[in-house]
């Protein structure tokens, strides 16, 4: 390991950071003077002797523990709750743990990817038994030296104790341990115990983040590196004809401006140069398919939800049958536009194609798959490729897909040089890829007071609801249940967006819940237990959520936030739903405020399984309701011949600070492995809103943004006179 600069530290003993030749960052925190008393600052990591317990955890000679986190770190939080559960079963103390970002390594790292809020939930058994395997491993070494049984040892905190009371710390003997063999059975620790899980930490970048240090994909340079800017075509459906380059390349600072598979790259020294140079190539564009509109895309939805081109995801019963003997039936569609993903990091990325090695830098959600495919269009071996993963300004499903990654290794095998690739926010809103515009038809039959049958079509732009959603709630809940979809091919790309179509199925189904309701003349709420009780017991393994753990949900919900307890002024909207293998339930209180409906305050219940990281958890939460809240509200996006309608955040509306509402989050507390958390709290934020401003106003939203409907969010008379 090369050498860096000695760590620096505060006052207070606290570890800064530690440059390492690559680039990357070690985050850490205290003095590891509980697994070894006579270390002393300063502490040059990067020259200390490690041994490899396995592709997560290095110990060294002096009881400096490094644990490395596998998977992308978006901002949900993993880089710190994933080695929380390492050294969790490791049993060293947190303050005494080192954090690196790993490489991307499909061999020793399964599951490698952010996406779906899957990483805990499918690293979990994973990451215990590598934390508890090399504490037994530490324990056996310390063992053999002592000539004792195993089970005479414990361990805590970083330090083997026997039963004469004698103690080894784990640096002591690190290397006899890392040459032991590794055990295949190991004791995980009872959940009762755990004295780092289930405990608020702050998250492992945070002095970086909040002092500028490099950690993101934009702040990654390397030697003789030259930035990279792509021409974009003004619209979807265009393909370059011809284009004029001299004006472009007499810009001082300009290093060259190539052509490749019909793009046009700006090779530049710095950003602002090739931002400059890119509005100064004049490009002809041809149109090479439709010039779509979105009014086109209304009329197309429209079409697929009336006709009969559609494709049965789930039918329990006979839902035609059962609308034909129903004593009443509500039909209502809603509708939601494309969305940019605005990340606040556009997208960009570092690439060094060589003869010798693919060296890849940068923000990316699908480290191995992006590695893979790079390999494929290089037809290169992908033992050729090093990719590291750097902190993401957001991704929100953008960065699943590696298309700027393998931009930025054409662009540099063309090139010959290490390049990189930057897009400017306009190429990142127009140019980039988009949430489907969804319609949804919802049917429901009513019988002798009862819901008989369910009737759900969606037609959407390029893909539909994946599989497991038609088996979410309702699923089983009704005899008569049919799930229909169908889609259009479009040349505009769509993309997975935050929680993928079940950010706008929840608000569709959660208001037409109440709107049922208010039909049917009982309580809202009572509909929905009423609707879990018939799950109970329920025999079919295709559905997906959990009636009780939804409806503890429901009840402390109605609890926590008062429901139906508020004074008068109080409009309370309410959501169940069930996403990405969590369970939540939201409250959402709009109140009047200088004559305008203000949403105040949202309640909100989680069951997530197992909560790692407290404080994390509940800004995952909080941020989740700010998406959908900010979105439902104001995200409004379309194409006409093609061209989107907004280029930046001038005219691209996103919720304000002043405008995001108290949140309370409240966690369910039980023993079950831990599931997703980064989407779950987006779907429902929505519905919960449109509900509340319904009791206000007795007006529905079938349509999002709600701030194209203003009598969705107009006040009575009586309130605006208060």
């Amino acid at each position: 390991m090369s050498t860096s600069k000695p760590i620096e530290f505060s006052r207070r003993g606290f570890l800064r950071t530690s440059s390492l030749a690559s680039g990357g960052l070690l985050i850490g925190f205290n003095l590891f003077t509980a697994c070894k008393p006579n270390v002393k600052p300063p502490i040059d990591l990067a020259s200390l002797n490690y041994d490899d317990f396995n592709a997560y955890i290095k110990i060294a000679k002096n009881g400096a523990v490094t644990i490395f986190s596998p998977n992308p770190e978006i901002g949900q939080g993993v880089k710190t709750s994933m080695p929380m559960v390492i050294a969790e079963e490791l049993d060293v103390s947190w303050d005494n743990v080192f954090v690196k970002q790993g490489v991307s390594d499909a061999k020793n790292y399964p599951f490698q990817f952010a996406g779906g809020s899957n990483s805990l939930r499918l690293g979990w058994d994973n990451l215990r038994k590598t934390g508890a395997t090399a504490k037994q491993m530490l324990i056996n070494a310390a063992a053999v030296k002592w000539g004792v049984d195993p089970s005479e040892c414990t361990s805590k905190e970083g330090i083997i104790t026997n039963a004469k009371g004698e103690t080894l710390g784990y640096g002591d003997v690190v290397t006899e341990a890392a040459a032991l063999e590794v055990p295949e059975e190991v004791t995980l620790k009872d959940p009762a115990d755990f004295t780092i899980i289930g405990t608020s930490r702050g998250i492992v970048d945070i002095e970086s983040i909040t002092t500028g240090k490099p950690l993101y994909g934009l702040d990654y340079k390397a030697e003789g590196m030259v930035y990279a800017v792509m021409v974009k075509p003004t619209a979807f459906g265009q393909k370059l004809d011809t284009f004029d380059a001299s004006e472009a390349k007499a810009l001082s600072g300009v290093v060259d401006v190539i052509s490749y598979d019909g793009n046009v790259v700006v090779l530049a020294k710095d950003t602002w140069t090739a931002f400059k140079a890119q509005k100064l190539v004049k490009v002809v564009w041809i149109q090479d398919t439709n010039l779509e509109s979105t009014a086109d895309h209304d009329k197309l939805l429209n079409g697929l939800l009336d006709g009969n081109d559609l494709t049965t995801q789930r039918k329990d019963g006979d839902v035609n049958k059962a609308f034909a003997e129903a004593d009443e039936i509500l039909e209502r569609n809603y509708e939601a536009p494309f969305l940019p993903h605005n990340c606040m990091e556009p997208m960009n990325f570092y690439a060094n194609v060589t003869p010798d090695r693919i060296h890849l830098v940068g923000p990316i959600q699908t480290p191995n798959g992006t590695a893979k495919s790079i390999a494929e269009m290089l037809e290169r071996d992908i033992e050729d490729v090093h990719l590291e993963m750097t902190r993401m300004g957001g991704g929100f499903g953008r960065r699943l897909y590696g298309d700027f990654a393998m931009n930025a290794a054409k662009i540099s095998s063309v090139a010959n040089l290490p390049i990189k690739l930057v897009y400017t926010r306009e190429d990142d809103i127009m140019s980039g890829m988009f949430r489907p515009p969804t319609k949804y038809r919802f049917k429901a039959g009513i019988k002798d007071g009862k819901i008989t049958a369910y009737h759900l079509k969606e037609a959407s732009v390029n893909s539909n609801m994946y599989g497991l959603i038609p088996h979410f709630f309702p699923a089983g809940a009704i005899d008569n249940y049919q799930v229909d979809t169908a889609n259009y091919q479009s040349n505009i790309s769509t993309a997975a967006w935050r929680a993928p179509y079940t950010n706008f199925l929840a608000f569709a189904e959660q208001t037409f819940f109440d709107e049922l309701a208010e039909l049917m003349e009982v309580d809202r709420i009572q509909l929905r237990l009423d609707l879990l009780q018939n799950v109970k017991g329920h025999s079919d393994e295709n559905i997906k959520y959990s009636p009780e753990r939804m409806e503890e949900c429901i009840h402390m919900a109605v609890e926590k936030s008062n429901w139906g307890k508020q004074p008068e002024g109080v409009y309370q909207g309410f959501v169940n739903y069930y996403c990405h293998n969590t369970h939540v339930a939201e409250v959402a209180d709009v109140v009047v405020e200088d004559g305008k409906p203000v949403v105040k305050k949202i309640t909100c219940v989680v069951d997530c399984g197992i909560v790692i990281n407290p404080s994390g958890a509940k800004n995952q939460i909080e941020g989740g309701i700010i998406d959908g809240l900010g979105h439902a509200m104001y995200g409004d996006f379309s194409f006409k011949n093609g061209e989107p309608s907004a280029t930046n955040f001038q005219n691209y509306r996103l919720i304000r600070m002043k405008e995001i509402p108290e949140i309370e989050t409240h966690f369910i507390k039980n023993d079950i492995p831990p599931t997703g958390l980064g989407e779950p709290a987006l779907p429902p934020a929505a519905g919960a809103v449109a509900n509340a401003l319904h009791a206000l106003n007795g007006k529905r939203f079938y349509s999002q943004p709600f701030i194209n409907n203003p009598e969705g969010l107009s006040v009575p008379k009586k309130e605006i006179l208060g």
